[in-house]
C-alpha cells in the first residue's frame, strides 16, 4: 500500500468520526447536542495515523496532498442535503485549519481552507440570513456580520498564499502599474486563489460598503479577476462567467459596471453549462431584473432555475439545490422587490 493511500485512510476515517459524532439520534427521533469523540471512536482514525508516522512520511503534507488532490472535493459539493454539509463544514474547516497550522506553505492547502471559509460564510451563514423573516433582523444583523468576519479569514489566507508565489503581493494593490506586474506573473494555476480572493473581498465588502478600508481594493479586485479571466476563461466550467455576470450587473458605471457586459456574461455562463447554470439565472433575476423592475423575465429565469435537475451533475449537485432554495424564496417574496405585486394578507 503506497504513502497516499494510508493518507486516504486517515481522511476516511476522519469523514467516518465527523459523520458518527455530530448528533446523536434520540429515542423520541429528535437530535441532541452535538458529541465530543470518545476514545474508542478516535482508535480507528488514531491507528490508521500510527500507521502513516511508521512510514517514515511527513504526515501532513501527505494529508495535505490527499485532501487537496484530484478527486477530494465532490464528497461535499455532490451531496444533496445542504443542512447535512452546512453542519458538518465546521469540523471540516478546522481540520483544515490544523493541517495548514503545520504546513503553512502548501498551496493547496492555502486554497482549500480559504475557498471553504468564504463558500461556508456564503452558503450557511449569509444565505439563511437573507431568507430569514423581517421580524428577526437583529438576528439577520449578527449573521451578516459573522458572515463578513469569515470572508476576511478566507481571504486572509488566500492573500497569503499568493504572497508566497509573489512577494508583495497583497500591499501591492495600491500601486496600479506594480500590482499589474505581479498579476503578468501569475500562470493558469493561480486563477483559484485569484478567483476565491475576489470572491470573499467583494462578498464582505458587499454587505458592509462603509468599510472603507474594502472599498479602496475594489480596483484591485477589478485587475485579479480579469487576469484570472484571460488565464482560464472555463475555470470550473462557468464560475467565474457567473461571478463576472454579478460584478458588472451591480456596480455603478463611475465604477466599472454594465449592464450589457453583465449580460454577455449571463449568455456566456448558460452557454457552458448547456443553459443549466442556476447561478446564472438567480444572478440576471436579481442584479438584472430587479433594479429594471422587470418581473417577468425575473420570474422566468428563476423558473428557468428550479427545472434544472440537481442530479443532472453530480459534482455541482449541492451548489443546484441550494441555488433552488434561494429561487423559491424569492419567487415567493417577489413583494419585497417589485413595488407593483400584491402583500400577502398574512405579511
Amino acid at each position: 500500500m503506497g504513502s497516499r493511500e494510508l493518507a486516504r485512510i486517515v481522511i476516511r476515517n476522519l469523514s467516518v468520526l465527523a459523520a458518527r459524532n455530530a448528533y446523536k439520534l434520540k429515542p423520541q427521533g429528535g437530535f441532541a447536542a452535538p458529541l465530543l469523540p470518545t476514545p474508542y471512536s478516535l482508535l480507528p482514525f488514531l491507528c490508521s495515523l500510527l500507521i502513516v508516522i511508521c512510514t517514515g512520511c511527513t504526515v501532513n503534507t501527505l494529508v495535505a496532498d490527499a485532501l487537496t488532490g484530484d478527486g477530494g472535493s465532490t464528497v461535499f459539493t455532490g451531496d444533496s442535503d445542504p443542512k447535512l454539509v452546512g453542519d458538518a463544514l465546521p469540523f471540516a474547516i478546522k481540520m483544515y485549519e490544523a493541517l495548514l497550522d503545520s504546513s503553512p506553505k502548501h498551496q493547496g492547502l492555502r486554497l482549500m481552507t480559504g475557498s471553504l471559509f468564504i463558500m461556508y460564510a456564503n452558503a450557511f451563514v449569509q444565505g439563511p440570513a437573507e431568507m430569514l423573516p423581517s421580524g428577526e433582523w437583529r438576528q439577520r444583523e449578527n449573521e451578516m456580520k459573522r458572515a463578513k468576519q469569515l470572508y476576511l479569514r478566507g481571504l486572509e489566507i488566500l492573500y497569503g498564499a499568493l504572497d508566497l508565489k509573489y512577494k508583495g503581493f497583497s500591499k501591492a494593490g495600491a500601486d496600479e502599474k506594480a500590482f499589474q506586474a505581479l498579476l503578468k506573473k501569475c500562470k493558469k494555476e493561480d486563477v483559484g486563489l485569484l478567483y476565491w480572493a475576489v470572491a470573499g473581498g467583494m462578498a464582505a465588502y458587499s454587505l458592509d460598503i462603509f468599510d472603507f478600508d474594502l472599498g479602496t481594493r475594489l480596483p484591485e479586485w477589478r485587475m485579479m479577476i480579469q487576469r484570472a479571466y484571460e488565464l482560464n476563461p472555463d475555470y470550473n466550467g462557468a464560475a467565474l462567467d457567473e461571478f463576472l455576470l454579478l460584478y458588472y450587473a451591480s456596480l455603478p458605471e463611475m465604477m466599472g459596471g454594465s449592464k450589457e457586459r453583465a449580460k454577455e456574461h449571463f449568455n456566456k455562463a448558460l452557454e457552458k453549462t448547456n443553459g443549466k447554470s442556476t447561478g446564472a439565472f438567480i444572478s440576471y433575476a436579481q442584479a438584472i431584473c430587479v433594479p429594471a423592475q422587470d418581473y417577468d423575465t425575473f420570474e422566468d429565469c428563476l423558473k428557468k432555475a428550479l427545472a434544472v435537475d440537481p442530479d443532472a451533475d453530480a459534482s455541482t449537485r449541492l451548489v443546484t439545490v441550494i441555488n433552488q432554495r434561494k429561487a423559491r424564496w424569492l419567487l415567493d417574496n417577489a413583494y419585497y422587490y417589485f413595488s407593483f405585486l400584491p402583500i400577502p394578507d398574512n405579511y
